[in-house]
């Protein structure tokens, strides 16, 4: 369909190399495209579906969106309220999505609507649904803290219309389907944030050595050079987990519980590195001029979005009894 055949740990090297833009919202655009909202159509779509859908999408000549969050159901996946009637040939949709990345320029969206009454967990479906259909509304894009160059948008349903046909794999396997397209896209976002916490931090070591305090050199006292290199420290360990559960993950393990630790990781260093660095700037950090504070605002959102830190250590504790795989 367009696509290089190779593995996932390609998509790991490609996320890795996107940090050296110098901002984090590129990226994250580009990680929708490629490892969020197509793994469920590249897996389990019907051929049609995916020389619709997937083809112009890899080509670039689509974008596409992921309509998973809500305005009541964030992280809380299974809470999701928007339904997808079955009539006849026809999925009628109706509710709204939240937090949309790309919403506001998307061709198509990979939806997740509940399709039947059953259990929260069994009565999901994913459908691929193009964004020119009536009773779609963009309502607003929405304005962030960070990610600036970023469309996120609040999208509403309002009898929707779309064929039967556009529903990717079984019905009712939604939610199972999405679980499997959070481990790739958090995998991702751990790859998207080690090179600009390494450029955070090289880019700090630069100015604090020019800058001075005192008539000495804001990186010659030990407290500054001895945080510095324990926060390399802490990328080049995080890059170690993410590499040891990529290498997993492409050999069929499932890797639920190490992507969720990396993840989990990444979000509480991006926090630290930026936090401290920005401080040793000092009043040039607090300002829009330098890349410490764009990525101050813009890695914020790797506690947040994709499931948060509380979420991940949740995961984490169901699987405290699983050893990890060798």
């Amino acid at each position: 369909y367009g696509g290089m055949g190779l593995d996932f740990s390609y998509n790991i090297a490609v996320a890795e190399e996107l940090g050296n833009i110098r901002c984090g919202g590129i990226p994250m655009a580009i990680g929708v495209q490629a490892g969020m909202a197509t793994p469920a159509l590249t897996r389990f779509g019907s051929d049609e579906l995916k020389k619709q859908f997937l083809a112009p999408t890899i080509a670039g000549d689509f974008v596409v969106c992921l309509g998973i969050s809500e305005a009541g159901a964030g992280s809380d996946v299974a809470n999701i309220k928007t339904t997808a009637v079955r009539k006849g040939d026809e999925y009628i949709i109706n509710g709204g999505k939240m937090w949309t990345t790309s919403g506001c320029q998307a061709d198509w969206m990979c939806l997740l609507a509940n399709t039947s009454e059953g259990p929260p967990h069994r009565n999901k479906s994913l459908i691929c649904l193009p964004m020119n259909l009536p009773g779609i509304h963009v309502t607003k894009k929405i304005d962030k803290l960070g990610m600036r160059s970023s469309d996120t948008a609040q999208i509403f349903f309002e009898d929707v219309r779309v064929p039967s046909k556009n529903l990717i794999g079984e019905e009712g396997k939604g939610f199972t389907y999405q679980m499997l397209q959070f481990q790739e896209e958090r995998l991702w976002g751990v790859a998207t944030v080690l090179t600009p916490l390494e450029t955070i931090i090289r880019e700090t070591i630069d100015y604090t050595r020019q800058r001075k305090v005192f008539d000495r050199s804001v990186l010659h006292h030990q407290a500054v050079h001895f945080r510095l290199a324990e926060l390399a420290t802490e990328v080049e360990l995080l890059r170690s987990l993410l590499y040891r559960t990529v290498a997993l993950y492409v050999e069929g393990n499932d890797v639920t519980k190490l992507a969720s630790m990396a993840k989990l990781k990444a979000g509480r260093l991006a926090r630290e590195v930026t936090d401290s660095c920005l401080q040793f700037w000092g009043g040039m950090g607090f300002t829009s001029e330098v890349l410490v504070s764009r990525f101050y605002r813009d890695l914020r959102l790797m506690s947040i979005g994709g499931g948060t830190d509380e979420t991940m250590l949740s995961i984490i504790c169901k699987y405290m009894d699983t050893l990890p795989s060798k």
